[in-house]
């Protein structure tokens, strides 16, 4: 496996161009970037930008993804070639979509490989916060969240296990502010998780970092022959990339603590996010260029995969799941595990 590059545009106005074999990228007519197309997974392009027919046809025919985002984050379209993936497989992913024991087995393991990370961010701010209180409180959140991993075998529908997860989730966002440090707490606090639009700061970062992560799932799923529309733990709606949502739950807290680590960092502040009409925040152009490098960057870092017993680049982990996933379909000896770090 390699990790191959996505290509984010975040500047407005940009004009993407077929160049040969390069992507040419043009501001005000200017190049200021050429990137071979081989190089390339896929291009994700943020709000108003442009793009030659020609491009987009070799994209489509050397399988590279063209997704467009508004400039929140928010999925607009994706422009893909011909289906390549393993049609046996797809046929089986539908057929086990109807097996309901199947379903919530696979489901379980989602939501189970999520607390499960999302607990271990919680336990890390306990051991690393300064004050003795505030080191209880995020101690007493995780027991919460231990307690909700608990209650899962028990979980008989998949009504009841989305409640499960939904009522930890709430419990951890509401922890996760006591892991902003200093004095960026008066300006990364969150009531809550909200999305559509996100209302403070801390949830416009999420919100765009979650898109970015949303597109490497998606790319993982259908890398492997994966249908992204046909999950397990989400329920089905059209145009919603429910396996893709379902992959990338265990991921979140990965995108989670590099937030943290960007407000913690001062690398962010209040200044680079802008309130719009209607009481929605977003990030400003040149705070998303920091983000998106950031993100690229944490992508590059190693870390151990218990089932591989080997040091794997964080960028293509949503891969190896999906690798995994798409096994668990196969084998019916070969349960669904989520990626949980030592």
């Amino acid at each position: 496996m390699h990790l191959l590059n996505t290509l984010y545009v975040t500047t407005a106005d940009t004009y993407l161009r077929l160049d040969n074999d390069t992507l040419r990228v043009e501001v005000d007519q200017e190049t200021r970037l050429r990137v071979p197309l081989h190089h390339l997974a896929a291009v994700v392009c943020f709000g108003h930008i442009s793009l030659s027919t020609p491009l987009m046809h070799r994209l489509a025919q050397d399988g590279i993804a063209l997704v467009l985002l508004d400039t929140n984050g928010r999925f607009k379209a994706r422009l893909e070639g011909p289906v390549s993936g393993n049609v046996l497989l797809r046929q089986a992913q539908f057929q086990r979509v109807a097996d309901a024991a199947f379903t919530l087995d696979t489901a379980r393991a989602c939501v189970a490989g999520k607390i499960k990370n999302t607990r271990q961010v919680l336990q890390r701010g306990a051991r690393e916060a300064k004050l003795p209180e505030e080191a209880l409180r995020l101690a007493r959140v995780a027991d919460d969240l231990a307690a909700s991993l608990r209650a899962l075998p028990a979980a008989a529908d998949l009504d009841v296990l989305r409640g499960v997860e939904g009522e930890a989730a709430r419990q951890y966002f509401g922890g996760l502010n006591l892991l902003v440090r200093g004095d960026a707490r008066a300006d990364f606090q969150m009531d809550g998780r909200t999305r559509r639009p996100p209302r403070d700061r801390f949830n416009a970062l999420l919100s765009f970092l979650y898109s970015m992560l949303m597109n490497d799932c998606r790319s993982a799923i259908e890398a492997v022959g994966l249908d992204p529309q046909v999950g397990f733990l989400h329920a089905l709606r059209p145009g919603r990339a429910a396996l893709a949502l379902d992959l990338m739950e265990e991921f979140r807290p990965w995108a989670d603590r590099l937030a943290l680590t960007l407000i913690n960092r001062s690398q962010l502040d209040a200044a680079d996010f802008s309130l719009r009409e209607g009481g929605s925040v977003m990030l400003e152009p040149d705070a998303r260029k920091m983000v998106v490098v950031a993100y690229q960057e944490r992508k590059q870092e190693e870390i151990n995969h218990p089932l591989l017993a080997q040091a794997v680049p964080l960028g293509l982990m949503p891969l190896v799941q999906a690798r995994l996933l798409a096994r668990a379909v196969r084998d019916d000896a070969a349960p669904y595990v989520p990626f949980v770090p030592k």
